[in-house]
């Protein structure tokens, strides 16, 4: 009796650490990165910002290409339509076409101001990198989010130049996508909280149909981003990506 009794112990000991063992966090992060990073896309999106003075709503539509290529046209208010964005490498410029018919250039730590008075940076708004390329994580436990059973990581920055030097993530078990994020700056200090509130099934992968952000720096009831619809399988000419398509 007693032999059986230490074998069956042994049979859970070894059941739990062989075939139910927690992934690392650098696994968990590639499982995410397969989710989140295209080699190209073109999507249209709507981003709705809930403000101090009321709530906006503008549409655009963006084509991305690896890590440093996208370009983003806004379709909607009128007051903002024509307006344009190209990002190559870590130098952005911004298209304004009435009434200055400007191109202007951003870079530095400017790539880190809101987008039109809303909750995304231009960073949020063009990123496309590996969260593996950028993170060392660390798996701190589990926790419910929405009734999602999640991992909980702790991600530190293995780069120097780069706008979350931390971030606290919940990631889905199932669907390895971040539910919930806390991003800091180097010091400690809380910049920005995301929330995935509703995903679809892009191919074989998950992704985000709408998120949430929240600038802890503004005032403001945060900016909800809504992916309308996305297309993995577009040609995109090179001639999209350069400063001559932003006045055409």
């Amino acid at each position: 009796m007693k032999r059986t009794l230490i074998l069956f112990v042994l049979n859970i000991f070894f059941g739990i650490t062989i075939y139910g063992q927690i992934p690392s966090g650098a696994e968990i992060l590639k499982l995410v990165d397969k989710n989140l990073v295209f080699d190209k896309a073109e999507t249209v999106t709507t981003m709705i910002i809930h403000g101090r003075s009321g709530t906006r709503t503008i549409k655009s539509k963006n084509w991305i290409e690896g890590k440093d290529k996208a370009f983003v046209e806004y379709t909607d208010p009128p007051r903002e339509q024509g307006k344009k964005m190209l990002k190559l490498g870590d130098q952005l410029w911004n298209y304004i076409p009435e009434p200055t018919d400007r191109i202007i250039t951003i870079s530095g730590h400017l790539l880190r101001q809101s987008v039109m008075g809303s909750d995304l940076s231009y960073e949020d708004i063009t990123e496309n990198k590996k969260l593996l390329d950028m993170y060392n994580a660390k798996v701190t436990g589990s926790e419910k989010i929405n009734g999602r059973d999640c991992y909980v990581l702790d991600l530190t920055a293995k780069i120097d130049d780069i706008n979350y030097y931390s971030r606290k993530v919940w990631v889905d078990k199932e669907r390895w996508l971040p539910l919930k994020e806390e991003r800091y700056a180097k010091g400690g200090k809380p910049l920005k909280l995301t929330e995935i509130l509703e995903v679809f099934r892009v191919e074989n992968r998950w992704y985000p149909k709408r998120i949430l952000y929240h600038d802890l720096l503004q005032t403001g009831d945060g900016t909800e981003y809504i992916i309308e619809s996305i297309n993995t399988h577009v040609n995109i000419p090179e001639s999209q990506f350069t400063k001559a398509a932003l006045k055409k």
